[in-house]
């Protein structure tokens, strides 16, 4: 017999938060012709990050620089902060799970909005927190209600994520500075910018680090088109950016993933071409959306919600209808947020083959 499990990982349920495109092919034994759920940037990287990439090919027996320098160095010079004040992780979701672990133990209350990312969730989980939750309030994260239940739950992280995933939505940066502004004594923000990239401008507020209770991530996954080399970062005060070295992964982010990053911040009019592509998906989204009379939420990321009208069981029916026509979209997991169906801005060839595939697939969940 193996060693027995801690109780907090028996008491636990084997799950991953997101089923894969790929597993969802293996299941069903169809090819999706249009992959446009999972948020990736169809529009790729720029061919900087493939022509350094291809250069440091035979670079790759030699291990990464565990202290992410040159990366980070990198990141400081464009975000006009210090090193000192940005980590590098796997990806959003990795250094997530650091910040748990940094903050929280068994018992630790940690405030959320029902409904959103559930990743967030699955760390808080995994290290024995207790989630409280509050409702999305018009297909928002709500700030006022977030901080009323850190304040009644003494909570010491608050998740919020500007904008947001999964409905799109956004806060102009006056209110997220209340938000920080008005934080309980003894809880730190953990403010998602993930799909900062695409949003208006006056979303995000400047960047602050003397602050120790707020940490900002930010990713290459979304519009620096980098999903696959798993690479983000996170902006905070000195003392709390270093408290990471106690705990992360330090050779987490490969030789090849931080020669990808460098190379990526090196060329803004890509990432400025992406977000101009991503705006006119979303347009042209949002026309499907009208022409089979669904309503399109507003978004400020690289997909949009699009409310079907019903509930939970007829968005997930269309889904299933999707997938089965070769069209792979997502949908929110929490009622009343689960009657929508949520589409990654696509390529025009992905938009034609949704523009012919959701008519059918409304007919049939009908």
């Amino acid at each position: 017999m193996p060693a027995p499990f801690t109780p907090l990982v028996d008491s636990l349920p084997s799950s991953v938060p997101f089923v894969g495109p790929e597993a969802l092919e293996r299941r069903t034994g169809i090819s999706f012709r249009a992959r446009i759920g999972a948020n990736e940037s169809v529009f790729g990287p720029s061919p900087k990050v493939a022509d350094a990439m291809r250069g440091a090919a035979t670079e790759m027996w030699q291990y990464c620089d565990p202290e992410n320098h040159q990366l980070r160095c990198a990141l400081a010079d464009h975000l006009g902060i210090e090193p000192a004040n940005v980590m590098v992780g796997e990806g959003i979701d990795g250094l997530f799970g650091y910040a748990v672990r940094m903050f929280v133990e068994p018992g630790v209350a940690v405030a959320t909005s029902r409904g959103a990312y559930p990743t967030f969730n699955f760390h808080v989980q995994g290290y024995g927190g207790r989630l409280v939750m509050t409702p999305y309030v018009n297909d928002r994260e709500d700030p006022a209600s977030l901080l009323a239940l850190a304040r009644e739950e003494r909570a010491r992280l608050i998740y919020f994520a500007n904008p947001d995933n999964p409905m799109g939505g956004w806060w102009d940066a006056g209110a997220v500075t209340g938000m920080i502004d008005a934080l309980p004594d003894g809880a730190v923000l953990m403010l998602d910018e993930a799909y900062g990239e695409f949003a208006p401008p006056g979303t995000l507020p400047p960047i602050d680090v003397s602050n120790p209770r707020v940490l900002r991530f930010r990713t290459f996954s979304k519009a620096y088109g980098l999903a696959g080399m798993r690479l983000g970062y996170c902006i905070g005060h000195a003392s709390v950016i270093g408290a990471f070295d106690k705990i992360r992964n330090h050779f987490g982010i490969s030789r090849m993933a931080q020669i990808a990053g460098v190379a990526a911040l090196t060329d803004q009019a890509h990432l400025n071409g992406v977000v101009a592509q991503v705006a006119a998906a979303r347009e042209a989204i949002t026309r499907i959306a009208h022409d089979n009379h669904l309503r399109p939420l507003p978004s400020a990321t690289n997909f949009v919600a699009v409310d079907l009208g019903r509930d939970g069981d007829y968005a997930r029916s269309t889904l299933e209808a999707l997938g089965r026509a070769g069209v792979f979209v997502r949908m929110p997991g929490v009622a009343p947020l689960n009657r929508a169906i949520r589409i990654t801005a696509g390529r025009p060839e992905d938009l034609r083959i949704l523009a012919a595939e959701l008519p059918r697939a409304l007919q049939s969940s009908a």
